[in-house]
């Protein structure tokens, strides 16, 4: 058995199958991981939700930032939604509404003891332990589990306040849980992100670091595979993985094989139109 986590795929559905191809997937014995942003940009956002539905357990995926854009645009009434015709393809197809609750019904942390690895969209707040991460991870959840969650999608949108603490309640600590593992690229030792920095590191501001590099950050005993900031790109070190290699932007589509010794990245090149990423 073979166990491969995917980047993001934005939508990106011939890429995702050619992917599939090259690495000989088998569901019948392998497992994929996917760290999230299904959706938005790639212009094959239906069909890339369909397909993974259809992997069933095969598949493991936690919640990026589009999707969760994605599922609070079903929440608002038909006449407030995004023009986005790629999401509106999801919202308005007979089996839309079984995806999207499928999709809100992932994760937003999946972490494997066996293989000591965990995986988010984002980051991990530098001052959490696994048991901390997994506790927030865990109440965003439950909320998002609720019959009627529009309150919520609502309610997530905002930088502030840009660190979580522990004495947040209510909303606002939902809002910073969903910010880290969604948004965060730099913070600083404090856990304030750095919203407005997407760049390279060195591009960030004073007293910032990539999240996995802040000093003093809680030792972490387990490896991190996660996507969502392309600028990057694909790295290795600290225990974290970044296999967001900007498929939507005309760079690649990775995966990486977990359950080796050495964990090994496949890419596929995408032939889209080389831009600079964002987000």
């Amino acid at each position: 058995m073979a166990v491969y986590a995917i980047g993001d795929i934005q939508g990106c559905y011939d890429l995702l199958r050619r992917l599939l191809d090259q690495i000989a997937f088998d569901p019948a014995v392998d497992r994929l991981w996917f760290v999230g942003d299904l959706v938005n940009r790639g212009g094959q956002s239906l069909e890339v939700l369909r397909h993974i539905h259809s992997l069933g357990d095969c598949a493991t995926v936690v919640l990026g930032n589009h999707d969760l854009h994605l599922i609070a645009e079903q929440f608002k009434p038909a006449e407030r939604r995004q023009k986005n015709p790629e999401l509106r393809a999801v919202l308005e197809a007979e089996d839309g509404p079984m995806l999207l609750e499928w999709l809100r019904l992932r994760p937003l942390m999946h972490h494997d003891p066996d293989l000591n690895f965990a995986m988010v969209h984002a980051g991990i707040d530098p001052r959490w332990t696994l048991s901390t991460a997994m506790n927030s991870a865990r109440l965003v959840e439950a909320a998002l589990a609720k019959e009627e969650p529009g309150q919520l999608l609502t309610r997530m949108y905002g930088n502030r306040p840009r660190a979580w603490d522990r004495k947040l309640k209510g909303g606002i600590k939902l809002r910073t849980v969903i910010n880290v593992f969604t948004r965060m690229r730099y913070c600083n030792p404090r856990g304030e992100i750095a919203f407005e920095a997407k760049g390279t590191p060195g591009t960030q501001p004073e007293g910032y670091y990539p999240w996995f590099e802040v000093p003093g950050h809680k030792p972490r005993d387990f490896r991190v595979v996660c996507g969502h900031w392309s600028t990057l790109g694909r790295f290795a070190g600290l225990g974290v993985y970044a296999i967001d290699t900007g498929a939507v932007w005309g760079g690649a589509l990775t995966a990486l094989r977990l359950d080796l010794p050495e964990p090994q990245f496949i890419a596929i090149p995408s032939d889209r139109p080389r831009v600079r990423g964002a987000d």
